[in-house]
């Protein structure tokens, strides 16, 4: 009798652990017998790197710049840049980042025309 009960325990575990498992996320495939099957949702472990949202936030920040250029001028742009690179550490890599680049200045030549 102890061995179907060990066995019935098991399985009862088993599901339990799936339920828990399926709590977290769930995809459901079609087998090629028809049958709908639910399975967790495996999660890889490691660290993965968001690209997509490093590239917009990299473009979002360009187009700040371009934006801030062809509102003030380029004459009151570095002098602001200039201004902030005479502070602390953090002003100091505030300035590094917002200097003016190729890019920054294409695109504040496009969107200058709008605001003036």
């Amino acid at each position: 009798m102890s061995g179907p009960r060990n066995n019935f325990d098991e399985r009862l575990n088993a599901i339990g652990l799936k339920h828990a498992a399926m709590a977290r996320g769930y995809t459901t495939e079609i087998r090629s017998d028809g049958l709908i099957v639910v399975k967790p949702y495996v999660r890889r472990r490691g660290f993965s790197i968001p690209v997509a949202g490093i590239v917009m936030l990299l473009a979002g920040l360009l187009f700040f710049k371009a934006f801030i250029l062809a509102a003030v001028g380029p004459d009151l742009y570095d002098e602001r840049v200039a201004k902030l690179g005479e502070g602390t550490f953090v002003e100091q890599g505030g300035a590094w980042v917002m200097q003016v680049e190729p890019a920054t200045e294409y695109f504040a030549t496009v969107i200058g025309p709008i605001f003036r």
